[in-house]
């Protein structure tokens, strides 16, 4: 199953690109499912087209749920320390929910049967990046936090919780961490993938420009592919009217440098927003919005120079970046990433772990980063 995330700056345009791709993929015959936090009654319209379903991220009901079933496992533990579960009806979700109800969407999305593509209308860039980022930086959280392996008391559990009257709080929180992580490695299986891509969507200018870049660093720390970027609400050439051509001119020139960094798709400004399906398919009639199936992703190699330099090079590719944007600590067996207003912490690879960081540079958007073999761990050879 094909998974294509859509997201961009807000404002441009995204859930509707986002609607007329999923309608020219079921228009081309493919099996489609159109996940969005807004509804899209008036933009698609009624019936749906042949191959065509729409799911909805309703994060208010999720945290509710959630909620609930967190206090129903609790119960014992609430009871005991004298405590008045809430009710549905009284719960108003909390900032943050949104996210992880469209997590949850998304890895139910990817799991749906008879489903050849899954298109995702995400939030706005910057909050998009920080959410395709939650899974793996929480899994790391539980397991510093609340580690498995470190779970010496099991053996006396059922005779403290005998002694106690209601089950340790310390294997209802196990429990818990074990099932949020479950839960946490799925979305991450299909946020790292390698048939889920990324395509932004933007209309053409000085403030997109910036915050695409910034946007393309984000996905690219976590290894997320840009297959194409949507440059909407292009308007006409040839204008008599100096503000539409001044308009147009600017257009063109971002949308050609965005050309050089990767493909581009062009839609044209249709004038009022589009509203049912015969403006998406008038938005999408260009071609480019069917997504073709993505390639494999780029990997972080290790390139062994020793014989050379003596060193061994973690190549990062950062397309885009700038030596200010980027940060980099060396912590145990970790490495601690930043780039602009993003971080990563990522393992380092097994021969990596025995060097030290000799340093780094950044040439034509890879960060090289120079690991020197440490003579007390790297093994001798005659």
């Amino acid at each position: 199953m094909h998974t294509l995330l859509i997201t961009g700056p807000g404002g441009a345009g995204r859930t509707t690109v986002a609607a007329a791709t999923a309608l020219a993929a079921a228009r081309a015959g493919q099996r489609v499912l159109l996940l969005s936090g807004d509804p899209l009654a008036g933009l698609l319209g009624d019936p749906l087209p042949p191959g065509l379903s729409v799911a909805r991220v309703d994060s208010g009901q999720e945290f509710r749920d959630e909620l609930v079933a967190l206090q129903e496992r609790g119960s014992a533990l609430l009871s005991m320390v004298g405590a008045r579960p809430l009710g549905a009806e009284e719960l108003t979700e909390l900032p943050g929910s949104e996210e992880f109800a469209l997590l949850r969407a998304l890895r139910r999305a990817a799991a749906a049967p008879a489903t050849d593509l899954v298109v995702v209308d995400l939030p706005p860039l910057h909050q998009a990046v920080a959410t395709l980022a939650l899974p793996a930086q929480l899994r790391r959280y539980l397991a510093r936090l609340l580690p498995a392996e470190k779970q010496a008391a099991r053996a006396l559990r059922p005779v403290l919780a005998q002694l106690a009257g209601v089950p340790m709080p310390a294997q209802w929180l196990y429990e818990a961490a074990a099932r949020w992580d479950e839960e946490l490695a799925a979305v991450q299986a299909v946020v790292e993938a390698d048939t889920t891509e990324v395509r932004l969507v933007a209309e053409p200018g000085p403030a997109a420009a910036d915050t695409l870049r910034l946007g393309r660093l984000g996905l690219a720390l976590q290894q997320l592919p840009v297959s194409a970027v949507v440059a909407n609400r292009m308007v006409p050439h040839g204008s008599a009217d100096p503000w539409l051509a001044g308009l147009a001119a600017q257009q063109e020139k971002y949308a050609a440098e965005w050309a050089g960094e990767g493909p581009v798709v062009a839609l044209a400004h249709l004038g009022p927003d589009p509203q049912g399906q015969d403006d998406l398919d008038r938005l999408a009639a260009p071609g480019g919005l069917v997504p073709a199936a993505p390639g494999p992703r780029r990997p972080w190699t290790v390139e062994d120079r020793r014989a050379e330099d003596g060193v061994l090079v973690w190549v990062v590719p950062l397309p885009g970046a700038h030596k200010r944007d980027l940060d980099l600590v060396r912590r145990g067996d970790e490495l601690l990433l930043t780039a602009g207003p993003y971080r990563r912490i990522v393992p380092l690879p097994s021969a990596l772990r025995r060097c030290t960081v000799s340093g780094a540079a950044l040439t034509e958007g890879e960060l090289r980063i120079r690991f020197t073999p440490d003579p007390g761990l790297w093994p001798r050879t005659r």
